[in-house]
Parts: C-alpha cells; sequence; structure tokens
C-alpha cells in the first residue's frame, strides 16, 4: 500500500463533542472514509445513530461505550476526539486500548503529545502509550491547531523558503468573547488580576502548551539553552458580555504570554497567544489584521509573514473558532492513510508527509 493511492479506509471515530460531531459529519459523506464505528462516553448517546449525533441522515452505525466492539469492527485507524489532558488518564486508557489491538490512533485530546520526546512531559504520560505502541504494532499521532499545525506545520513549512532564520514566532490572535471552551481558571480571564491562573505556572505552561518549541528546535537541528516563558494580564476598566458572562470592570479581559526557545543566548523561537474579550481588548498588544487569527513571522533571508484565518461561509453563522475546532479535527482524519504507512510508535510532524487531503474536491 502506498500513500499516493487512494484507498477507502474504515473509520472509527471516539468522542463526538463540539470537534468530533463535526467531523463525524464528514466522515459520513465523505468518499474515501467508511465510518465503521462511533464511540462514546456519555451514555445517553449509546445507541444512538452516527447521523443523529452529527445531523445527517441515518447511517446505520450505532454508538457504543464498548471499545471491545469497535475493536471488533477491525479499521484501519481510530480518530480520537477525547477529552484534553485534564483527564489524561481517561484518554491512555482508551487510546492504549486501540493501540494494543493494533489500530493506529489519530487524536486531538493529548495536546502535549504533539512532541512525545518534550523533557517536561511526564512518564506516566508517555510510557504506556510507548509500550502499547509497541504491544500491538501501532502508531499514535497527536495534533491540534495550538499546539498543533498552527505552530508546528505552518512555520517549519516556510522555514523551508528560507537561507537563514534569525528568529521565528507563531502566534494565536483570538476574541474569546463568542468562544464557550475552558478559560476561566487555566487562563484567568474573568478573574481579579491577583489571581494566579493555572498556565501562569511556567512549568505548567511549557508542557501544556510548549512541545512544539522543541520540535522547530529539532527540525533546525538545533539545541535549547533553555525554555523560557513570560505571562502579562490587562485589566478591563469596563464590563465585557462574553458568551459565558459578564467579565466585569477590574477583571482580566484579556492574556498575554509566551513561550521561548533560548539558542546561544538568544531568543529564537516564540510561541505567543494573546487572548481576549473584545477586539479593543489590551489595544497595545498584537492582533490580527482580521478577527481571530493564527500567525507566522520569520525574521530571516528572506523575512515572511502570514496570517491564517479560518471561518464558515455556509450561512451557518458559526464563529471563527468553531471553524479552527474543525479544522483541527480534519488535521487527524485526513493524515489517516499517511499514518497506517508509518512505522509502529510516535508519530509526529516531522514524521508525516504532505497531506492535501484526498477526496476532498468533489
Amino acid at each position: 500500500m502506498t500513500t499516493g493511492v487512494a484507498v477507502k479506509k474504515r473509520i472509527v471515530l471516539w468522542g463526538t463533542g463540539v470537534v468530533g460531531s463535526m467531523v463525524l459529519a464528514e466522515i459520513v459523506r465523505h468518499p474515501l472514509f467508511d465510518l465503521v464505528g462511533v464511540g462514546v462516553n456519555n451514555p445517553d448517546k449509546v445507541g444512538k445513530d452516527a447521523g443523529e449525533l452529527c445531523g445527517q441522515p441515518k447511517t446505520g452505525v450505532l454508538a457504543t461505550n464498548s471499545i471491545e466492539e469497535l475493536i471488533a469492527a477491525r479499521p484501519d485507524a481510530v480518530v480520537h476526539y477525547g477529552p484534553t489532558a485534564a483527564l489524561a488518564d481517561e484518554n491512555i486508557r482508551v487510546i492504549g486500548a486501540f493501540l494494543r489491538a493494533g489500530i493506529d490512533v489519530c487524536s486531538t485530546a493529548m495536546t502535549p503529545w504533539v512532541w512525545p520526546g518534550m523533557d517536561k512531559l511526564p512518564d506516566v504520560w508517555r510510557d504506556p502509550i510507548t509500550e502499547a505502541c509497541a504491544e500491538g504494532g501501532a502508531s499514535c499521532f497527536t495534533t491540534g491547531i495550538d499546539p498543533g499545525f498552527a505552530n508546528d506545520l505552518f512555520p517549519m513549512t516556510l522555514m523551508g523558503l528560507c537561507g537563514e532564520v534569525r528568529s521565528v514566532r507563531a502566534s494565536e490572535l483570538l476574541d474569546y468573547t463568542a468562544y464557550e471552551g475552558d478559560y476561566e481558571f487555566e487562563m484567568g480571564i474573568g478573574h481579579p488580576p491577583e489571581f494566579t491562573a493555572l498556565l501562569e505556572h511556567p512549568d505548567l505552561l511549557v508542557m501544556a502548551w510548549g512541545a512544539t518549541v522543541p520540535m522547530i528546535a529539532s527540525a533546525a537541528g538545533i539545541e535549547l539553552d533553555d525554555i523560557t516563558t513570560t505571562w502579562d494580564k490587562w485589566v478591563t476598566p469596563r464590563d465585557r458580555p462574553s458568551a459565558k458572562g459578564v467579565v466585569a470592570a477590574g477583571s482580566v479581559a484579556a492574556i498575554r504570554f509566551t513561550i521561548n526557545g533560548i539558542h546561544r543566548g538568544r531568543e529564537v523561537i516564540t510561541l505567543e497567544h494573546v487572548n481576549r474579550i473584545g477586539r479593543d481588548a489590551a489595544p497595545d498588544w498584537p492582533a490580527g489584521t482580521s478577527d481571530d487569527v493564527y500567525r507566522v513571522d520569520i525574521i530571516g533571508s528572506p523575512s515572511i509573514s502570514q496570517e491564517t484565518s479560518f471561518r464558515f461561509t455556509d450561512g451557518s453563522g458559526r464563529t471563527p473558532a468553531v471553524a479552527g475546532c474543525l479544522a483541527t479535527g480534519m488535521r487527524a482524519l485526513n493524515a489517516v492513510p499517511a499514518v497506517n504507512d508509518l512505522p509502529p510508535g510516535w508519530v509526529t510532524a516531522l514524521d508525516l508527509p504532505l497531506i492535501p487531503g484526498k477526496g476532498t474536491i468533489r
């Protein structure tokens, strides 16, 4: 089998939350993927048709919470859209079971796994998957948007156009006004400025978001002296409405953090986040030329700047954040044929060929 031949793949999808349900809708109408199973954690979804879970016609594939049933379907791969690393044990349990059964897994859940060799990744998060891959002769690929393709695939592709790179910066510049994901405890948005958010702790920030810094360094053939972080807060002078309620005056309404790879005493790789409630929040901080963008800036020969935005143009009114979620999920799904062709073990963005999305133009 070669990646140059379009072979229909048998797919099990695990997890039908925001990302999983959107990808599920794409699978059921895709010419090169055959849905053979859907795994769910929510007992209320067990027995429901996959089409019902994603707003599509009935498929005859019923959701189950039985890993054994899904393994028996003999898929080519599982695309896994489980919970975040906050529920690492559950992700490891589910993903590990499929890998031990010899089934490749492409996931968006455990984003520290985008570079599993990262020093700060706990052994208890790495070793069980390493062992499961070896036992089953299977591969495990993890992606995301940031951490993920917006700060690994995008910057590394552009670096390949340069003769010299003096610095590379990958930025997420998002307005969270319509965002319904978790950020209050993690980032401190909506809290008084004296509140210490979870990600303000440098070691946690690097582990959760910084895996692509050593990945880029490895790709460039350098060793980093250190990885440092910065964290800044912006307090709003007025109340700001959001999808999750009002961010009151005197509370944090924007945060900016960086994770920085230091080489020979100089900052050469930077991951930056600016997340704000309202585009006018923190007006002196970086913003995109349009709302909600991912940006890469390379200083070198030549210097390069690129902004990427995700949008729905189908009249559904779904937000750019949701469009980004779909792109995240589709990166994992479209990687399946390439991952199937790789040797067993961990798979990163550096192991994959160009993935142009076979079957997408139709």
